[in-house]
């Protein structure tokens, strides 16, 4: 989402795993050959040690899980 003309991006993530919420919206990395592609998803549960999110905003059972960190990891084979 860099350069896009003016260096703006229309999103805000948030990259602070300790202040993660329900709602938050994160850029996230996916393991095996989505690896290197950036996404984004919406929180939908956050746990201690991860996280569960909504990789498509009109498809709530998209949620996978994924790790707790600045830009959660989600295992491919959960997303497709």
């Amino acid at each position: 989402m860099q350069n896009m003309g003016d260096g703006s991006c229309p999103f805000e993530f948030n990259f602070d795993p300790a202040t993660f919420k329900v709602g938050d919206i994160v850029s996230y990395r996916v393991t095996g050959s989505l690896e290197g592609f950036p996404f984004m998803g919406t929180l939908a549960e956050v746990h201690d040690d991860h996280v569960f999110l909504i990789s498509e905003p009109d498809k709530p059972e998209s949620k996978a899980r994924a790790t707790r960190e600045s830009r959660p990891v989600v295992n491919e084979a959960d997303i497709l």
